[in-house]
């Protein structure tokens, strides 16, 4: 191997990671040509075509799955070793990268603002997907999710209680419409539907006589994003199945009604997860101590 062919490695990675040279130019802090190049001039020393491009797509041939199998294991090492470099630093520095569901975003943005300022020289990168993500393979450095979506092989840190979903709706909605005493009366009920970024349209997940039931909810609005869920149930547009704490204001103003509480479960609260590392990069272990130093900023509800 020559000495300038790592070049081209770090970028084929990159472009494979991302399936878009673009995105990798962005993510190495070079120019999308440069990038082009890099891979191109890879692919001339070793002798094989690993990307197959088109103008819509970027996909990897059979030659560049297999190369990418082998060479990405070692490059994420390297990447490892330069994170644990970080260690000899008095402050933490570089990219962050983290991923979490839209409606955790809100929630966070006030406590990722003063780490921001105890730590200027880390940048922040928020990926806000609501579906699974394999936060090794897309090349984050952590991920946020309810503790029943962390994967087993991962280390988790809670960041907050437990959570209570709640059924809310308007006074003036549940005046014209009637208050649900079952179930089975959510039929006849307006219940504002969430999809998810893969398209597949969320089942309110309840409970029945103390047993978890999935219902298939119908009703005159879908969206997806959670944090618009509220708004259209202060909107009078139906029934909204959300998280306790993102109505609790609007709950004991008496904006909103909750109903069916016996229907509603509580799950794990949210957890930070990370591959098993021997070292925790820095910039990701302030980040952990930032929060848990200052729960309030996660937990406004106590």
């Amino acid at each position: 191997m020559r000495l300038d062919q790592l070049d081209g490695l770090l970028a084929f990675v990159m472009v494979a990671r991302k399936r878009s040279f673009t995105a990798a130019a962005a993510e190495l802090q070079v120019s999308p040509p440069a990038v082009s190049q890099a891979v191109k001039s890879l692919e001339a020393k070793v002798g094989v075509r690993l990307l197959q491009r088109t103008t819509r797509s970027v996909n990897l041939t059979e030659a560049g799955e297999r190369y990418l199998q082998r060479v990405a294991p070692a490059m994420a090492d390297l990447e490892l070793a330069a994170q644990e470099l970080e260690e000899y630093r008095d402050q933490p520095a570089g990219l962050l990268r983290l991923t979490l569901p839209r409606i955790v975003g809100a929630m966070l943005l006030g406590s990722l603002a003063t780490f921001r300022l105890a730590y200027p020289q880390v940048r922040l990168e928020l990926s806000l997907d609501d579906c699974f993500v394999d936060i090794v393979a897309d090349g984050f450095d952590a991920g946020i999710r309810l503790g029943e979506a962390v994967p087993r092989d991962m280390v988790a840190v809670p960041l907050t209680r437990n959570e209570r979903t709640v059924l809310v709706a308007t006074p003036e909605y549940l005046a014209r419409k009637g208050t649900p005493a079952s179930i089975a009366e959510l039929a006849n009920h307006d219940c504002v539907g969430y999809r998810f970024n893969n398209g597949n349209l969320y089942r309110w997940e309840l409970l029945q006589d103390g047993k978890p039931v999935e219902i298939e909810i119908n009703g005159p609005l879908v969206i997806n994003d959670g944090n618009f869920l509220t708004e259209a149930a202060l909107a009078g547009l139906g029934l909204v199945n959300t998280f306790e704490r993102l109505v609790s204001a609007h709950l004991a103003s008496g904006r909103l009604v909750s109903v069916l509480s016996q229907a509603c479960p509580v799950w794990q609260g949210l957890y930070l997860y990370y591959p098993s590392r021997k070292q925790l990069p820095l910039k990701l272990r302030c980040l952990i101590d930032h929060w848990q130093a200052r729960p309030e900023l996660v937990m406004p509800n106590g």
